[in-house]
């Protein structure tokens, strides 16, 4: 049985970090793109990152480009994402999924596999 579970969230002032973890259970972690979205109130869910299994090449939103990074770690099954001068407009539930297609990593329905959400809070 498949499980992702992430972990890290939380209430920060603007301005601040957090890094938000996801443990990967009963499937081959190394072998999966895996990858970051969120849903804000209101909103619809939307991609912020993706890191591929192989050569650790990532991507981005733009609009966390150069304040969010992705890594993974294939021996713990871990895959995090290091959150920097976070905005108020980064509040949202954070969902780590895993994909082992080759598709359009920014479309949620690419992902095999999601976690239940982490909240993340940034107050102004």
């Amino acid at each position: 049985q498949v499980q992702l579970v992430e972990s890290g969230g939380g209430l920060v002032q603007a301005g601040g970090s957090l890094r938000l973890s996801c443990a990967a259970s009963g499937m081959p972690f190394s072998s999966y793109n895996m990858g970051w979205f969120r849903q804000g109130p209101g909103k619809e869910r939307e991609f912020v990152a993706h890191i591929r299994w192989r050569g650790g090449i990532t991507y981005y939103a733009d609009s966390v480009k150069g304040r969010f990074t992705i890594s993974r770690d294939n021996a713990k099954n871990t895959v995090y994402l290091q959150m920097n001068s976070l905005k108020p407009e980064d509040t949202a539930v954070y969902y780590c999924a895993a994909d082992r297609g080759f598709g359009v990593f920014s479309t949620a329905g690419e992902y095999d596999y999601w976690g239940q959400g982490t909240q993340v809070t940034v107050s102004s």
